[in-house]
């Protein structure tokens, strides 16, 4: 593996820590800041509801930009640095404008919703565009370290910001994030200036349409992640409570992100030697297994080892996708694939926002049926991966 490609790598790690870390005090403060604006309560929802439609247009949007820009300028950094800027500028002025009105506040949410998502699918893409095959597992496990990470410190936060004056996280987290993402020209020089592997320097092709196997991905990501959301995000603090009380969940919660963390890296070995769309369709159906016990679990213990072993599911999935991504989109259409997974992830979470917001999950007759959905949504994505690598394994051999 190229010591560059390892670099950046850590990089995307550090980049997706903080960023995600900026979305984390995002949502903690934004009552806060509606209300200061004047906004009724019932705003941040809608609010909420907005910045995941945008991300979900924007993020494939920005991904296709990005490989026109690599293919016509060949640099990409200096469009991301640029972007984050105002994304950053958006942020950092957030509380600090939330008591002119809400129009004022409502114009920098947008501005920095828009702009985030430039450092969602472009600077994944380059791992695509430029690493070399075998490497792309770990490089994504990496890259996916700082996004579990910083999951797992959402709750610290969310208790140690309680009392916190909101312009001081929103500063902080602002100045570093554009302070890292300085780095990504240098960065994405570093990778361009090392020689392509050869099946990297052939001739890009045209992705001007979707293909059938980016459907059938994007798809498959879609139900991936609305599982994940429904799961993760609604059920899991119900069941915990079911054993304990509310001030222990912030040192709960985090389970599922240590088994995240924990699982990528070896899980990278297995999608290196037998595939993405293998292990996606395996993780997926252990994790439906490991949701459905965590559903039966008669005591604390057994629940959390369910949660790990979901947690750990989904960072095995979520690592392999972007595998998967890279291979449908190589050679001109990396940028528009990861494009695609991050809008699959934004629209499974504009789901599970609208279920809450409409009351559904609330209503007993319907609260049941909504807990199987996690392990429905798993096994039958799952189901339908394994086929499809079982059916390029035929293919394979028959050729």
């Amino acid at each position: 593996m190229s010591g560059n490609t390892n670099r950046f790598g850590w990089y995307l790690a550090v980049l997706q820590l903080f960023f995600t870390l900026c979305w984390t005090v995002y949502v903690i403060y934004l009552p806060k800041l509606a209300a200061a604006a004047g906004l009724a309560p019932r705003a941040v929802v809608l609010i909420l509801l907005l910045d995941q439609a945008i991300f979900t247009v924007c993020d494939f949007a920005t991904g296709v930009a990005a490989d026109k820009v690599t293919r016509i300028l060949g640099r990409l950094g200096t469009y991301v640095v640029a972007a984050t800027a105002l994304s950053c500028a958006a942020f950092l002025v957030m509380p600090m404008i939330a008591g002119l009105g809400a129009p004022a506040l409502l114009a920098a949410i947008l501005l920095w919703t828009v702009t985030s998502s430039a450092l969602r699918a472009p600077p994944l893409m380059l791992l695509g565009k430029y690493a070399r095959k075998p490497a792309i597992p770990f490089l994504s496990a990496l890259a996916m370290l700082g996004y579990g990470i910083a999951g797992a410190l959402g709750p610290y936060l969310t208790v140690a910001l309680r009392d916190v004056d909101p312009r001081v996280p929103f500063a902080a987290a602002s100045i570093v994030l554009m302070l890292t993402t300085l780095g990504m020209v240098s960065a994405e020089r570093r990778l361009a200036d090392q020689p392509l592997a050869p099946s990297k320097a052939q001739t890009a092709r045209a992705f001007g349409t979707m293909t059938r196997p980016a459907i059938v991905f994007a798809l498959g990501m879609i139900a991936l992640a609305l599982g994940y959301q429904m799961h993760f995000a609604l059920d899991s603090a119900p069941l915990y409570l079911k054993f304990t009380k509310a001030p222990q969940l912030q040192w709960l919660m985090p389970v599922f992100w240590v088994g995240f963390n924990i699982s990528m890296f070896p899980a990278s070995v297995i999608t290196r030697n037998i595939g993405g769309y293998a292990v996606m369709g395996g993780a997926a159906l252990i994790g439906a297994l490991a949701i459905l016990a965590a559903h039966l679990a008669q005591s604390l213990e057994f629940l959390v080892v369910a949660q790990f072993a979901a947690g750990a599911a989904w960072g095995a999935i979520l690592m392999s996708a972007f595998t998967v991504a890279f291979a449908i989109g190589e050679n001109g259409g990396e940028g528009r694939m990861s494009g695609l997974l991050f809008s699959a992830l934004a629209l499974a979470t504009l789901t599970r926002i609208l279920t809450v917001a409409s009351g559904i999950n609330a209503d007993p007759a319907l609260k049941t049926v909504l807990q199987w959905v996690p392990t429905l949504c798993w096994a039958a994505a799952g189901s339908a991966l394994l086929y499809l690598a079982i059916a390029r394994v035929k293919r394979w051999m028959a050729t």
